[in-house]
């Protein structure tokens, strides 16, 4: 399937990890045959203007939060962007921002487009950030996780968790003292909390399919 070009944006608010998921969706394009321009930026018309969105995140959730709504019309231009129905994806800290709220460093309101908060994870005996490769766990179908073949595997890391996920948001979860949330969806929004850029194959197959993938529309 080739579709025509997209923009797609990486919104650039002090998140980190801006560089490595720009290469990503380049590669990711690529492969699927998607004529794709990647651009890093925290301009609001950009934002307004792309196919689809992609928000990254590394560190505190209040400091990505605050980073968010540091740039004058940036959160706005997320909003209504994403209000009437541009893809968006957030990796990592940038899925935990769709929460209602993190508690992380105090209490810090999210985007408020999925249920639950962000909350310390908890995980008797197992060390602390979560860390490295672990499986998911898939809870129903969905255009984002197809072809991902057998036990597939994505890079972790993080000490703050999705709780209180509705069933309906949750696409996928990894086992890690107990099921921890791994990719939600809701309407036009989703979000992965491993790092897809760098979950190689499995990451690219993702991304891939984000870069195909047709909404019925935004929530």
């Amino acid at each position: 399937m080739r579709m025509g070009h997209q923009s797609v944006v990486v919104i650039d608010y002090d998140g980190g990890n801006l560089a490595s998921a720009a290469r990503a969706l380049e590669e990711a394009a690529r492969l699927s045959g998607v004529s794709a321009s990647v651009v890093i930026t925290n301009d609001p018309a950009q934002v307004l203007e792309a196919d689809r969105i992609v928000l990254p995140g590394q560190g505190a959730f209040a400091d990505c939060a605050r980073g968010l709504v540091a740039v004058d019309g940036l959160r706005s231009a997320l909003d209504m962007a994403v209000g009437r129905g541009t893809p968006f994806l957030g990796i990592c800290v940038g899925m935990q921002l769709m929460a209602q709220r993190g508690l992380e460093h105090g209490v810090t309101d999210g985007l408020g487009w999925i249920g639950g908060e962000i909350a310390p994870m908890e995980a008797p005996g197992l060390r602390l950030p979560q860390m490295g490769w672990n499986e998911l766990a898939f809870s129903r179908s969905h255009p984002l996780t197809e072809g991902l073949g057998d036990r597939p595997h994505g890079y972790f890391v993080h000490s703050y968790a999705l709780t209180g996920a509705k069933p309906e948001e949750l696409l996928a979860t990894t086992d890690y003292g107990g099921a921890v949330p791994a990719i939600v969806a809701r309407g036009n929004r989703a979000g992965t909390q491993f790092h897809v850029e760098k979950s190689q194959t499995v990451g690219l197959r993702i991304l891939a399919n984000f870069l195909h993938w047709t909404p019925d529309g935004a929530l």
